[in-house]
């Protein structure tokens, strides 16, 4: 099956380190990160979709960040 996740978070070093999580745990970057402002916060906000092929069937169950 292959599973689907976009990760955000505020625009600092946290972020990176989620992205960075995701990758070694064998998801690939899909398409260019993404970037926008968060008036009601002021701060900036980054996202970036991941995939991943797994093994199984897939269900709304599975917990994508257990994967």
């Amino acid at each position: 099956m292959k599973l689907y996740r976009f990760l955000s978070e505020d625009d600092t070093s946290a972020f990176c380190h989620k992205v960075t999580a995701a990758l070694n745990k064998g998801w690939a970057l899909h398409g260019a990160p993404t970037y926008a402002f968060d008036a009601a916060n002021g701060v900036m906000r980054c996202g970036q979709a991941v995939t991943k092929d797994a093994p199984g069937t897939y269900s709304p169950d599975i917990k994508l960040g257990e994967q």
